[in-house]
Protein backbone atom coordinates (compact mmCIF):
# COMPACT_ATOMS: atom_id res chain seq x y z
CA UNK A 1 0.00 0.00 0.00
CA UNK A 2 2.44 2.62 -1.23
CA UNK A 3 -0.47 5.07 -1.41
CA UNK A 4 -0.98 4.77 2.34
CA UNK A 5 2.71 5.38 2.93
CA UNK A 6 2.72 8.35 0.59
CA UNK A 7 -0.29 9.93 2.31
CA UNK A 8 1.25 9.28 5.73
CA UNK A 9 4.52 10.88 4.58
CA UNK A 10 2.60 13.90 3.30
CA UNK A 11 0.82 14.27 6.65
CA UNK A 12 4.13 14.09 8.50
CA UNK A 13 5.75 16.65 6.22
CA UNK A 14 2.75 18.96 6.52
CA UNK A 15 3.33 19.31 10.27
CA UNK A 16 7.10 20.03 10.13
CA UNK A 17 10.24 19.34 8.13
CA UNK A 18 11.67 15.84 8.54
CA UNK A 19 15.07 14.48 7.56
CA UNK A 20 15.07 11.53 5.18
CA UNK A 21 16.29 9.31 8.01
CA UNK A 22 13.44 10.39 10.35
CA UNK A 23 10.87 9.92 7.61
CA UNK A 24 12.28 6.48 6.75
CA UNK A 25 12.04 5.37 10.37
CA UNK A 26 8.45 6.57 10.71
CA UNK A 27 7.36 5.03 7.41
CA UNK A 28 9.09 1.72 8.16
CA UNK A 29 7.05 1.42 11.34
CA UNK A 30 3.84 1.62 9.22
CA UNK A 31 5.02 -0.28 6.15
CA UNK A 32 3.62 -3.66 5.34
CA UNK A 33 5.30 -6.45 3.43
CA UNK A 34 5.85 -5.43 -0.16
CA UNK A 35 5.80 -1.67 0.52
CA UNK A 36 8.73 0.19 -0.98
CA UNK A 37 9.62 2.89 1.55
CA UNK A 38 12.69 4.00 -0.42
CA UNK A 39 10.58 4.61 -3.53
CA UNK A 40 8.23 6.84 -1.51
CA UNK A 41 11.20 8.70 -0.01
CA UNK A 42 12.77 9.13 -3.45
CA UNK A 43 9.52 10.54 -4.82
CA UNK A 44 9.20 12.98 -1.89
CA UNK A 45 12.75 14.20 -2.56
CA UNK A 46 12.23 14.46 -6.34
CA UNK A 47 9.13 16.59 -5.92
CA UNK A 48 10.83 18.81 -3.33
CA UNK A 49 8.47 17.83 -0.52
CA UNK A 50 11.34 16.46 1.56
CA UNK A 51 14.79 18.02 1.72
CA UNK A 52 17.55 17.31 4.23
CA UNK A 53 19.01 20.77 3.52
CA UNK A 54 15.72 22.48 4.31
CA UNK A 55 15.30 20.28 7.41
CA UNK A 56 18.79 21.16 8.68
CA UNK A 57 18.27 24.91 8.16
CA UNK A 58 14.87 24.81 9.86
CA UNK A 59 16.18 22.73 12.75
CA UNK A 60 19.16 25.02 13.35
CA UNK A 61 16.99 28.16 13.23
CA UNK A 62 14.48 26.74 15.70
CA UNK A 63 17.07 25.47 18.22
CA UNK A 64 19.90 28.01 17.91
CA UNK A 65 18.50 30.32 20.58
CA UNK A 66 18.71 27.58 23.20
CA UNK A 67 21.76 25.45 22.41
CA UNK A 68 25.31 25.73 21.13
CA UNK A 69 26.81 24.67 17.83
CA UNK A 70 28.31 21.45 19.19
CA UNK A 71 24.94 20.23 20.36
CA UNK A 72 23.28 21.25 17.10
CA UNK A 73 25.89 19.25 15.15
CA UNK A 74 25.29 16.20 17.32
CA UNK A 75 21.50 16.44 17.09
CA UNK A 76 21.61 16.84 13.30
CA UNK A 77 23.88 13.80 13.03
CA UNK A 78 21.43 11.80 15.17
CA UNK A 79 18.71 12.76 12.68
CA UNK A 80 20.72 11.51 9.72
CA UNK A 81 22.01 14.81 8.33
CA UNK A 82 25.48 14.60 6.77
CA UNK A 83 28.28 16.53 8.52
CA UNK A 84 28.83 18.74 5.45
CA UNK A 85 25.16 19.63 5.24
CA UNK A 86 25.07 20.32 9.00
CA UNK A 87 28.06 22.68 8.74
CA UNK A 88 26.44 24.48 5.83
CA UNK A 89 23.18 24.91 7.76
CA UNK A 90 25.05 26.16 10.84
CA UNK A 91 27.05 28.68 8.82
CA UNK A 92 23.95 29.96 7.06
CA UNK A 93 21.48 30.04 9.95
CA UNK A 94 23.71 31.30 12.77
CA UNK A 95 24.39 34.98 12.13
CA UNK A 96 25.47 35.66 15.70
CA UNK A 97 28.74 34.50 17.12
CA UNK A 98 28.77 31.70 19.68
CA UNK A 99 29.64 34.06 22.54
CA UNK A 100 26.57 36.26 22.10
CA UNK A 101 24.30 33.21 21.84
CA UNK A 102 25.88 31.69 24.98
CA UNK A 103 25.43 35.00 26.81
CA UNK A 104 21.73 35.14 25.82
CA UNK A 105 21.14 31.56 27.02
CA UNK A 106 23.04 32.24 30.26
CA UNK A 107 21.10 35.46 30.96
CA UNK A 108 17.76 33.69 30.58
CA UNK A 109 18.75 31.15 33.23
CA UNK A 110 20.92 33.09 35.68
CA UNK A 111 20.41 36.56 37.09
CA UNK A 112 23.99 37.23 38.17
CA UNK A 113 27.59 36.16 37.71
CA UNK A 114 28.70 33.26 39.91
CA UNK A 115 29.51 34.30 43.47
CA UNK A 116 31.63 31.28 44.39
CA UNK A 117 33.25 28.18 42.90
CA UNK A 118 30.15 26.05 43.42
CA UNK A 119 27.91 28.51 41.55
CA UNK A 120 30.56 28.87 38.81
CA UNK A 121 30.60 25.10 38.33
CA UNK A 122 26.80 24.98 38.23
CA UNK A 123 26.59 27.67 35.56
CA UNK A 124 29.45 26.12 33.57
CA UNK A 125 27.76 22.69 33.61
CA UNK A 126 24.52 24.26 32.43
CA UNK A 127 26.22 25.94 29.47
CA UNK A 128 28.28 22.85 28.66
CA UNK A 129 25.12 20.74 28.65
CA UNK A 130 23.64 23.18 26.17
CA UNK A 131 26.54 22.48 23.82
CA UNK A 132 28.72 25.55 24.22
CA UNK A 133 32.50 25.09 24.05
CA UNK A 134 34.63 25.34 27.19
CA UNK A 135 36.60 28.38 25.97
CA UNK A 136 33.35 30.33 25.43
CA UNK A 137 32.08 29.27 28.87
CA UNK A 138 35.30 30.42 30.54
CA UNK A 139 35.20 33.79 28.80
CA UNK A 140 31.55 34.27 29.64
CA UNK A 141 31.97 33.37 33.30
CA UNK A 142 35.32 35.23 33.41
CA UNK A 143 37.24 32.23 34.84
CA UNK A 144 37.36 33.45 38.45
CA UNK A 145 36.85 30.04 40.04
CA UNK A 146 38.54 27.74 37.55
CA UNK A 147 41.60 26.25 39.27
CA UNK A 148 43.12 25.15 35.94
CA UNK A 149 43.25 28.79 34.81
CA UNK A 150 45.30 29.76 37.88
CA UNK A 151 48.34 27.69 36.99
Amino acid sequence: MAGDLKSHALRLLATREHSRSELRRKLNSRAQEGDDVEAVLDRMSETGLQSDERFAESYVRSRSGRVGSARLRRELAERGVSPDMAEEALAEALPDDEMSRARAVWQKKFAAAPADAREWAKQARFLQGRGFPVDIIRKLLKEPFDESAES
